[in-house]
């Protein structure tokens, strides 16, 4: 049996480089993905420890594709595993008791719209996470989910009207008409 190439420090080097450039994007994205801080950076990690061990055979123009690829796959593999119903509290506490400010509506907006994130299925809420947050092109998702063009613009269509006929939203007049 073969024994691993050895991790040198020049490729350790690389892998950390990278992993601290992409940790806060990634870690949004994640976010997005699970609808739990806590449990976003947990995938992070679980992702990049993953990574790590293959860093060496990831070519580096295919490594943000790849770590993308993972951190979904990772995602799909945790909802399997643990097929239970989060129950998401209708508004964080903090904000009950703060003054009406701008920073508080954006802030209530951006709950309401990670409890709607939560209630797609884990492919369309991929497709938006990618599309409207990562700002990846229908190609790009299509490349990142290992899938086709089509698939992408149905889960991205299908997504949308979830969302937009989401109880949250439908009351909203801020988001009549809205395309994101």
């Amino acid at each position: 049996m073969k024994e691993p190439p050895a991790v040198t420090h020049e490729s350790h080097g690389d892998f950390a480089e990278f992993a601290a450039a992409a940790w806060p994007r990634l870690v949004r994205t994640a976010h997005m993905l699970t609808g739990d801080f806590h449990e976003a950076e947990d995938l992070v990690q679980t992702t990049l420890a993953k990574v790590y061990a293959r860093w060496r055979r990831i070519p580096r123009d295919d490594a943000d594709v790849y770590v993308r690829r993972a951190l979904i796959n990772n995602n799909l593999s945790r909802i399997r595993k643990k097929r239970v119903a989060h129950l998401l509290m209708p508004f964080l506490p903090e904000t009950e008791h703060r003054a009406h400010s701008g920073h508080a509506e954006a802030v209530e907006h951006r709950t309401t719209l990670a409890q709607a994130l939560v209630t797609l299925p884990a492919r369309q809420r991929a497709v938006m996470v990618l599309r409207y947050f990562d700002d990846l092109s229908d190609s790009d998702i299509a490349t990142v989910l290992d899938c086709s063009l089509g698939t992408v613009k149905t889960h991205a269509r299908r997504g949308l009207a979830a969302l937009r006929a989401h109880p949250a939203f439908a009351t909203d007049p801020s988001t009549s008409g809205a395309s994101r």
